[in-house]
């Protein structure tokens, strides 16, 4: 590969991409993931020290989970995310969201299993397809009836279809019908359904458990993603599943047995944020509140703590977001290949640690670019 004729070409189309600057001081940031503010939360950071002994805190597991001596940590942590799902669920953790998805999906699908994915799932998913060398099709974007056209003339040419959607989707901040798909699954023996609800958890349903709690049918879904590094203000991710399935993924998932496992310490400090984030319903209220704000300044949808505003280039993208910044807001660019060509964008990312007021300033902002 010529590796800078890629870079060239990639520099010309506009979607060259470079590591960014640390954000001004005074500048609202509107493209993290800290939904409910907790990385900003002194006061959580100070209660976790004050109840941990900096001394006993382990820096490093130096193994795989497979492999490494310390368990305490890890098993507490997956034993009190089991029990706050419940249906007999267990818990099993990953180092992210991106291992978490290859792992799960490349175990579970096979020659035997028909991949049916929502279009718009997360490249994490998608490597996990290839990965898993099993058949798939796509289905148009949180179209239910495409979904079941293609139950209709491929699922049946297989035992078992695995049947993959996000919750909320991070490029557009829109749900999937969740209930629906349930409905669809008891339609069809041999189904199974995977929820990725990394941008949910922390923001949606009882406890910040999801959208799939907050439909009722947590006892549906076959397997559950979760992620630590977006509203729980930590790093790494879980898997939630049946006892059977969990102790399937802990001999066939690769990206679990071939990883050295996230440190103790981190460990210690994600179940510390849960412990936490389950009570956090002033900042789930906070960020719903700043989400109808936003909603009336870019109109489209319904309200979600994701927005995106569609500008239809990598120029114009880039453009849009050097001007936000001069009026003290980080909106960074989504380009192609993140997104299709033609639908580049500001994605508008929300922090219940943002107050209501830091939007004001940003309609005159916004409606030149609209």
């Amino acid at each position: 590969m010529n590796v800078e004729a890629v870079l060239d070409e990639l520099d010309a189309s506009g979607n060259l991409r470079r590591l960014p600057a640390e954000s001004p001081a005074g500048v609202i940031d509107l493209s993290s993931n800290d939904y409910l503010g907790l990385g900003e939360d002194t006061s959580l950071r100070e209660s976790f020290f004050a109840s941990h002994d900096s001394k006993s805190l382990l820096m490093t597991s130096s193994a795989s989970r497979l492999l490494a001596g310390r368990q305490t940590s890890y098993s507490i942590l997956e034993k009190e995310l089991a029990d706050s799902y419940g249906h007999n669920r267990e818990a099993l953790l990953f180092n992210s969201g991106y291992h978490a998805n290859t792992g799960l999906v490349s175990a579970i699908a096979d020659k035997n299993t028909l991949i049916l994915a929502d279009r718009l799932v997360h490249a994490s998913i998608i490597d996990g397809i290839k990965l898993s060398g099993a058949p798939f099709a796509r289905f148009a974007h949180n179209d239910l009836s495409h979904l079941r056209k293609l139950l209709e003339s491929k699922g049946r040419d297989y035992p078992n279809v695995l049947i993959i959607v996000e919750s909320v989707y991070s490029m557009d901040g829109d749900r999937a019908d969740i209930g629906q798909l349930t409905e669809i699954k008891k339609m069809h023996p041999g189904a199974m359904l995977y929820v990725d609800e990394a941008h949910a958890v922390g923001v949606l349903g009882p406890g910040g458990l999801g959208e799939c709690a907050a439909a009722g049918v947590l006892d549906q879904i076959d397997i559950l993603v979760g992620t630590f590094g977006k509203a729980l203000a930590s790093m790494g991710a879980y898997a939630i599943m049946s006892p059977t399935l969990r102790q399937f993924m802990i001999n066939k998932a690769r990206s679990l047995i071939f990883s050295t496992a996230l440190p103790p310490a981190q460990i210690d400090w994600s179940l510390h944020v849960w412990r936490h984030a389950t009570s956090a319903d002033s900042a789930r209220q906070q960020l719903m509140s700043l989400a109808s704000q936003l909603a009336r300044i870019i109109p489209g949808g319904e309200p979600s703590h994701i927005r995106p505003l569609i500008v239809g280039s990598s120029e114009k993208a880039l453009a849009a977001s050097a001007k936000l910044l001069e009026g003290g807001y980080k909106v960074l660019p989504i380009r192609t290949p993140t997104v299709p060509p033609g639908t580049e964008r500001l994605r508008f990312s929300l922090s219940a640690a943002i107050a209501s007021e830091s939007l004001a300033g940003l309609s005159s902002l916004i409606n030149p670019l609209s």
